[in-house]
């Protein structure tokens, strides 16, 4: 699906207006995925790829409880592993990197999750996304992970354009100002999830609608106008 292009980028202004409006709206935003310590939250972000989060948090319920730390995961087996999580997408390929990844974690790590970049993107199935979310929710890093979600709003909204993930994120970087990035995160997410929405965005309730560069945000409002639909277009 095509994402709209903005207007134009946002300043650097207007992304700390669109950020203060998003966290205003929602300020205990956090991970919607369940997990217990830096392990469970690694092996629930590696197995969210192209999957919901309530999806993974079903399957993980049982897994976590049975398999709580790499040693336990590695003794439940690849096949044990992919018995719990039949039911969520590439579950072949998540159960073999997850047992992959437990190894590896107990030969080279001493079974702890590390907390750099490299080491994190070294372990089988995690990429820079993966790494990202962990480096920011587990050791509270700046660290900004663009899923399809912040991808989109990206672009849609004018906040970080950009043709590839990367280029977003290092527009995200650039624009949102270093003391809101590390929750930035979790407030984009959100947002995208539940009100910019990728077939059918609810601009009539944006707290982020003024400095949006999305072109068809007028559009869209007039077709539900809320009763503060003044303050939006201000």
């Amino acid at each position: 699906m095509t994402i709209p292009t903005a207007r134009r980028p946002m300043t650097k202004p207007e992304a700390r207006r669109f950020i203060t409006a998003l966290a205003e709206a929602n300020p205990d935003a956090r991970s919607e995925l369940d997990f217990a310590n830096p392990f469970t939250l690694l092996v629930a972000v590696v197995l969210s790829a192209q999957a919901t989060d309530k999806s993974v948090n079903k399957v993980t319920a049982g897994l976590f409880a049975e398999a709580p730390d790499p040693a336990a995961m590695l003794r439940l087996g690849e096949a044990g592993i992919a018995a719990h999580i039949r039911t969520i997408g590439l579950w072949r390929a998540k159960a073999h990197n997850v047992f992959l990844l437990c190894r590896q974690l107990l030969d080279h790590h001493g079974g702890d999750v590390p907390s750099d970049r490299a080491s994190l993107e070294a372990l089988p199935g995690v990429g820079r996304k993966t790494a990202n979310v962990v480096l920011n929710v587990a050791f509270g890093e700046s660290a900004m992970a663009v899923d399809t979600h912040i991808f989109r709003i990206g672009n849609r909204t004018g906040l970080a354009p950009g043709r590839t993930t990367r280029e977003v994120e290092d527009g995200l970087v650039a624009r949102i100002p270093p003391d809101m990035l590390r929750p930035a995160h979790h407030w984009l997410i959100l947002h995208g999830r539940y009100v910019c929405k990728a077939r059918a965005p609810e601009c009539w309730r944006c707290p982020g609608y003024a400095p949006c560069q999305f072109p068809e945000k007028r559009a869209r409002l007039m077709l539900h106008p809320p009763a503060s639909q003044n303050a939006l277009l201000s």
